[in-house]
């Protein structure tokens, strides 16, 4: 079982190492070479960088997946597309992506993509709070607890 983050603006990569040292599972991040870092990272940690441009992060993911492993992303797209592959899809706010709500969900973006393309008004994401990133945490030390015993 790997950790792999969908990296680019990801706020959980921190709280994702940090879980997944407690159980010595590898964290894979895929993310844009404009998002190169020079931290250091433990070395249970590896970095996937791709070319700019849109859906490179996505399409190396979707080849990299496996179907013991959890991936972490907002893209409701890229949920989609390894929904079957991957043994859990994680939103940040600790939401799994499934069969059955991940049609609802791309059916609300293609609905606020719309809107803005008519130059209507509609609510971005809320403000990532601690509350969030713990409940993320809770959702992801019991999917690992749930695969390891």
């Amino acid at each position: 079982m790997r950790l792999i983050i969908d990296g680019d603006g990801s706020p959980v990569k921190d709280t994702t190492i940090e879980v997944a040292k407690q159980f010595g599972l590898e964290v894979v991040i895929v993310t844009s070479i404009d998002h190169y870092s020079t931290k250091e990272y433990p070395e249970f940690v590896r970095f996937v960088y791709v070319d700019r441009g849109m859906d490179a992060a996505d399409y190396k993911i979707v080849s990299l997946i496996q179907p013991k492993d959890i991936l972490i992303t907002q893209d409701y797209g890229l949920a989609s597309l390894t929904i079957h592959k991957a043994a859990h899809v994680l939103h940040q706010s600790g939401m799994e992506y499934t069969m059955n709500n991940i049609d609802a969900l791309l059916g609300q973006r293609y609905i606020s993509g719309k809107m803005r393309q008519a130059k209507q008004r509609t609510k971005g994401p809320k403000p990532y709070t601690e509350a969030d990133r713990e409940q993320f945490r809770q959702v992801l030390l019991g999917l690992i607890k749930n695969k390891n015993h």
